[in-house]
């Protein structure tokens, strides 16, 4: 095969390198399309463009296969830990049982924040959507720590805005729940684990200790593992983009949790929900709204189903389908809406009408189903997405500064006016 591709534009021939991946992906390499030729490429929405060279996250759509750093997802998933995973895709390695206790020790010293952060809080009302309030503490990070701004930092200070942030942001979310329901916060306690200690400052009352119940502790370990990196999304993206102008870690992390706040992004599990709640408002009939699926004139689409990038079947959602039926046995969960789900479920995994159209239950079926059943709340769901997706954030704007990418700036084709004269006021009609 040819290392090069071939463009003949307006009668010339010009040529432009082909680049491999070590999975055998193929790109043409345009950088030089318009210094030659004048003409850029047009491609909305980013679908066919390879906007950087990451070794982060290996992702084939069309079979069904998630890698992060060259280590299936369903290894990863059954084996590890979230911390465990999130130090392979930062550092390109698995730990060592000795690297792995430095890293979760360093991330217990950081958990607590700043007392100031609590004003921040306060002046939130309690209307404030958790993704907002989010977006404004991580972006408040800088304030606290100002040598986060120098574009120029060490490695080692580098490595210490990482740890903070890992260790800050479970801490933000739950009270950022907190806020949502009126309660007062919940401080870490750093003898618990990661998912633990995020589950008891959600949960814990201050006149009672929370139970940790390890199946639903497992099931978190797990949805945090299978959303920690997903290649090149909004989200990822939009840290790459603003991070390529030198802006420091959390100004990018902050950008990224606003771009999955959008409900084409990080909504579709509380999408979900939604839906399974407006089913139940109408009586419950899972049968009826399999039928208006169905109908190519109704504008009802389940939710949850299918994937934009998985064609075949998304590989995390026959993870976590297992662990959605632990939690919900291990939990004795009676809830109507629950109920539905798993008929639509059934429809959809033997109902020839969906199994043609491969529209499976996907990771955000299950993973709404999850988190309903331990008790968190619809509007926290994207906040969950965040918390899983952080790692990959961190390893990918890590990746961006380690290889000096240039700041981030698409063309455009300008459809809008000509050249046209000013009119004075007094003179328009």
């Amino acid at each position: 095969m040819s290392d090069s591709a071939e463009l003949i534009l307006e009668g010339k021939s010009y040529k432009f390198p082909i680049v491999t991946g070590t999975e055998d992906e193929k790109a043409i390499d345009i950088g030089a399309l318009r210094a030659q030729t004048g003409y850029i490429t047009l491609d909305s929405g980013y679908k066919n463009t390879g906007a950087t060279e990451s070794a982060i996250t290996f992702l084939d759509g069309e079979e069904g296969i998630l890698r992060y750093r060259g280590y299936p997802i369903e290894q990863l998933a059954e084996k590890s830990s979230f911390i465990e995973v999130a130090y392979l895709l930062i550092y390109d390695k698995l730990p060592t049982a000795k690297e792995l206790d430095e890293f979760s020790d360093r991330i217990k010293r950081h958990t607590l924040v700043n007392e100031d952060m609590r004003k921040i809080l306060d002046g939130f009302p309690y209307t404030a959507h958790p993704m907002g309030i989010l977006s404004a503490l991580v972006s408040s990070l800088t304030a606290f720590y100002p040598e986060s701004l120098n574009p120029n930092q060490s490695k080692e200070e580098v490595d210490l805005s990482i740890i903070r942030l890992m260790a800050k942001l479970s801490t933000i979310a739950a009270w950022s729940y907190k806020n949502s329901v009126g309660h007062p916060v919940n401080y870490p306690k750093n003898k618990l684990d990661y998912c633990s200690n995020f589950l008891h400052m959600m949960f814990a009352y201050p006149t009672e200790e929370y139970e940790i119940n390890p199946v639903v502790v497992d099931a978190l370990n797990k949805l945090l593992i299978l959303h920690a990196d997903h290649e090149q999304n909004c989200s990822t993206s939009t840290v790459r983009l603003v991070g390529s102008a030198n802006a420091s870690l959390y100004s990018s992390v902050s950008a990224g949790i606003s771009a999955l706040w959008g409900p084409l992004h990080g909504g579709a599990n509380q999408a979900v929900i939604e839906m399974l709640e407006a089913i139940k408002a109408d009586g419950g009939d899972s049968k009826k709204y399999i039928e208006k699926a169905k109908d190519k004139n109704d504008p009802f689409r389940l939710m949850g189903f299918g994937h934009r990038v998985y064609k075949n079947f998304d590989p995390r959602a026959t993870i976590i389908k297992k662990t959605a039926d632990e939690v919900l046995t291990a939990l004795g969960i009676n809830d109507p809406i629950l109920t539905i789900a798993k008929e639509l479920e059934e429809a959809a995994l033997t109902d020839p009408y969906f199994v043609e159209r491969k529209l499976y239950p996907n990771v955000d079926f299950y993973s709404g189903i999850i988190y309903r059943a331990i008790g968190i709340p619809t509007e926290m769901f994207t906040v969950m997405f965040a918390l899983g997706r952080l790692p990959g954030w961190i390893a990918q704007w890590k990746e961006m500064r380690e290889a000096k990418e240039p700041i981030g700036r698409p063309r455009q084709v300008y459809t809008g006016s000509t050249e046209r004269d000013y009119v004075s006021i007094s003179d328009r009609s």
